[in-house]
């Protein structure tokens, strides 16, 4: 009976101590919430450079004045984005080429560089870079479920300058017909469209040049690299380094198809199939050799080259364990996104109609499909503008017929370079992490295979936050993994994604 009245008048202190504490959180309000969430918000704002201030560029050749952007009349856009230049420009000096490439200039913002310039490509292939101007590292900032255009915080125009190119020919507001059947083609065609670029705006000329993209970008970006290498006279740029985000560097088999099952097991909870169906993959991936594969053979450093499971890079329809995962994520989320796989139902409105894995049916006009857009910016108004190309811009019988670039030109594009960066979203579905590891470790570049040291964790520490992912440079290549970002690494996490680019331009020691 005592130690029973010694247990009451426990409970009884226990209780009396627990009330505040739970009264406190029922009575937190919606001030004390924002308030919070806008303190950590602080840490995610950018972090000014102690630069001197430059000049808006100039352009002495009358041509350039033809392509003038007034940063103060582009529709929607209720602030100043200062000078800029737009337009179409041939792929060479042939008087009669009819093939065109439209392009954004942006010249440095205060405080930026004025001795680099920065090219941006999305990929597809025939994807527009007005994606990536609008929605990633432009200077205005238009993404999926905001109401207005806004200052981008992270814009790479506080870097230096930059310039987004609609490519290859068949992209976006780009003219002329698809003629070519391979990245050495595609290489030239942008060059001659650079050679054009730099007569009309030829204060430009021997800047330094970094070369960036995503996603497709990852086969034209180092194509184009090798390119300009092997061709040293054909530019007045001085070509120092590229940055490629989630990239398509091998087969599908490898960057899709191994690690698919890894990655449901990693995201399980966001997944969220049932017991049946998780065996079902689990056992085909069993039978196709991806079980245990980048236990095997992802060692740091690598043991020999890399077999393909089956030794072929083919994918049977009875391996296709990716499709079957996307397939099923569907029935769960009808708003899966392969390129961030935390979204769900309903979609978020986007401005330019493709919110994720599938284009969307809104009642607004896409942005660049609107007449004033197009004038303001000096665009064709009789094209039909689309995020990405409905037609193909390789004419091949098959697309592009070029090696992938990690099995053909990245190496050596990586050892010429001052600094390459390879950086890659967590969440990203449609081109995985643990496949781009892979592609690396199968490497050879500087005269050693892959890594030789492993990649540790919570080593990618972001200014002002703490680890965001990991980071690893070895032979002047940085490969970077960014945890919470999909696709889209500088839409997703902006910051990340402007300090690796502080550092492939050499503002930064380390990414």
């Amino acid at each position: 009976m005592v130690r029973f009245s010694g247990i009451l008048a426990a409970l009884a202190t226990a209780t009396t101590l627990l009330t505040p504490i739970v009264t406190a959180k029922s009575t937190l309000r919606k001030e004390e919430l924002r308030a919070r969430q806008l303190e950590a918000v602080k840490r995610w704002q950018p972090v000014k450079r102690d630069v001197q201030a430059t000049q808006n560029i100039t352009f002495s050749n009358p041509k350039a004045s033809e392509f003038y952007v007034d940063g103060k009349s582009i529709p929607e856009v209720d602030f100043d984005v200062g000078p800029s230049w737009a337009g179409l420009l041939p792929i060479s000096a042939n008087a009669n080429e009819t093939r065109k490439l439209f392009f954004w200039f942006f010249p440095p913002a205060q405080g930026g560089s004025l001795d680099d310039m920065i090219f941006w490509t999305n990929g597809g292939p025939g994807c527009s870079s007005l994606e990536g101007f609008l929605q990633e590292n432009g200077p205005i900032s238009w993404s999926y479920g905001q109401a207005k255009p806004t200052p981008n915080d992270h814009a790479w125009t506080k870097l230096s300058s930059m310039l987004w190119v609609e490519q290859p020919v068949g992209t976006g507001f780009s003219q002329g017909t698809p003629n070519i059947t391979n990245e050495d083609q595609l290489a030239a065609q942008l060059v001659g469209f650079l050679q054009q670029f730099l007569e009309v705006f030829k204060e430009l000329k021997g800047k330094n040049l970094y070369l960036t993209g995503e996603s497709y970008a990852g086969t034209y970006v180092p194509y184009i690299a090798s390119y300009i290498y092997a061709h040293p006279t054909a530019l007045s740029l001085k070509l120092q380094g590229i940055w490629i985000a989630d990239p398509s560097l091998s087969y599908d088999i490898i960057q899709e198809q191994v690690p698919a099952v890894d990655f449901v097991r990693k995201y399980e909870n966001v997944f969220s199939f049932n017991q049946t169906f998780t065996a079902q993959i689990e056992a085909k991936a069993q039978k196709c050799g991806y079980t245990g594969y980048i236990q095997k053979y992802v060692t740091y450093p690598p043991k020999g080259q890399l077999p393909y499971p089956g030794n072929s890079s083919h994918i049977s329809k009875d391996c296709d364990v990716w499709d079957d995962i996307f397939n099923a994520a569907l029935i769960i989320n009808p708003a899966f996104n392969v390129y961030r796989i935390f979204d769900t139902y309903p979609i978020l409105w986007d401005v330019l109609g493709f919110p994720g894995s599938f284009e969307q049916v809104q009642v607004s006009p896409i942005y660049f499909d609107r007449e004033d857009v197009k004038k303001a910016i000096h665009a064709p108004v009789s094209v039909n503008w689309t995020e990405c190309s409905e037609g193909n811009v390789f004419t091949g019988r098959n697309g592009d017929t070029s090696v992938p670039s990690a099995l053909s030109v990245l190496p050596g594009v990586i050892e010429k370079n001052n600094r390459t960066v390879i950086i890659h979203g967590t969440a990203d579905f449609i081109l995985l992490s643990d496949g781009t590891r892979i592609v690396i470790q199968n490497m050879t570049w500087g005269g050693q295979q892959g890594f030789q040291t492993p990649i540790k964790n919570d080593s990618f520490l972001v200014d002002g936050v703490g680890a965001m992912g990991t980071a690893h440079v070895e032979r002047k290549l940085a490969y970077v993994e960014v945890v919470q970002s999909g696709h889209m690494v500088p839409q997703f996490s902006p910051k990340t994604a402007f300090q690796t680019m502080q550092y492939l331009l050499g503002f930064r020691a380390n990414p």
